[in-house]
């Protein structure tokens, strides 16, 4: 898996370089100067509010367990790692699971929700996903996209199918791999079949399994709106339905390439194909995927650093 995330994102990072290079670059400064860094802000403080709704979905499966509040700290933890490290999407899972045991959430705990809340998360993508393809059908049919789009959707649906059999089933799968996490991130083995338990007494929550669904599922609808807001901040104008054509089928296709770190590559490319359908040049296409990565690294930087400060604390405590 070293080897193929190592592949992965060299591959990627070359076919970024290629893409920003067969580009204008004056264009792409032109769609900078529109933004400005009034609108760069305004950018970073929506998708903060974004991330606090992402992370209450993550939350609400603790009620009556923990603060939700500590796993908005959590979501921005993982998202940080996701985007700003040379990591994987499952990489970012691993440090935000960390990150809400530091607050006292207990390893055993951070490991169950994180399962079932990103099976939540995948869900609602699904849905989202097929909003954006009915709304593309509409705006632009015959666009040649819908077949790549469609496959998408099927491998996301298929990956939604085996991790929910995987926590249903207790095939053993999921477990081993957490219960080799837990030790190696938390220092201990939890009790057998113990996270196989956790995970099933969420499962038989079906309250909050709703109410997490639906919260990322309007989360996932505000991200296309961001996406509306970038572009007009760009001085690239287009319809809200066209942005969530464009943000939903960027999403799944940057959840099927969850192996590349940072989907790099992938989301430039994305960018550029689905916003050819709907005017959006290519160069403001680019500006679009480097301001969301800048956005990124403004938002998971300081998340991080301030978590291996929590950590340093932590070891020095433990040294004392």
């Amino acid at each position: 898996m070293k080897r193929a995330a190592i592949l992965f994102l060299v591959a990627g990072i070359a076919v970024a370089a290629v893409l920003i290079a067969g580009s204008e670059w004056h264009a792409i400064a032109q769609a900078f100067v529109s933004l400005g860094l009034g609108g760069f802000a305004v950018i970073v403080a929506v998708h903060l509010c974004l991330m606090g709704v992402m992370g209450l979905a993550w939350g609400v499966l603790a009620r009556g367990q923990a603060d939700a509040r500590w796993f908005i700290w959590g979501r921005l933890v993982r998202d940080g790692a996701a985007e700003v490290l040379p990591l994987s999407q499952i990489g970012g899972f691993v440090f935000g699971c960390r990150a809400v045991v530091l607050a006292g959430v207990t390893a055993r705990f951070a490991a169950a929700s994180t399962v079932v809340d990103v099976t939540l998360e995948l869900v609602s993508q699904l849905v989202y996903t097929l909003l954006g393809l009915a709304l593309l059908a509409k705006l632009h049919p015959g666009s040649g996209i819908e077949l790549p789009a469609i496959m998408a959707l099927v491998a996301m649906a298929g990956l939604a199918v085996l991790f929910v059999i995987a926590q249903r089933r207790g095939i053993g799968m999921v477990e081993r791999a957490l219960a080799s996490l837990s030790h190696t991130l938390f220092g201990a083995h939890p009790p057998g079949g113990s996270l196989r338990e956790t995970i099933a007494l969420l499962h038989d929550r079906p309250a909050l399994l709703g109410l997490g669904l639906a919260l990322h599922l309007a989360a996932w609808l505000l991200v296309g709106g961001e996406t509306w807001l970038m572009l007009h901040l760009l001085g690239a104008p287009i319809g809200l339905a066209a942005a969530l054509v464009i943000d939903s089928l960027l999403s799944g296709i940057r959840s099927v390439a969850f192996m590349v770190p940072q989907a790099l590559g992938v989301q430039e490319g994305g960018y550029m194909l689905l916003g050819a359908l709907f005017g959006v040049s290519p160069e403001v296409a680019l500006a679009l995927s480097l301001v969301r990565r800048a956005r990124d690294l403004t938002i998971g930087a300081p998340a991080l650093i301030l978590w291996q400060i929590l950590e340093g604390r932590r070891a020095l405590r433990s040294r004392a």
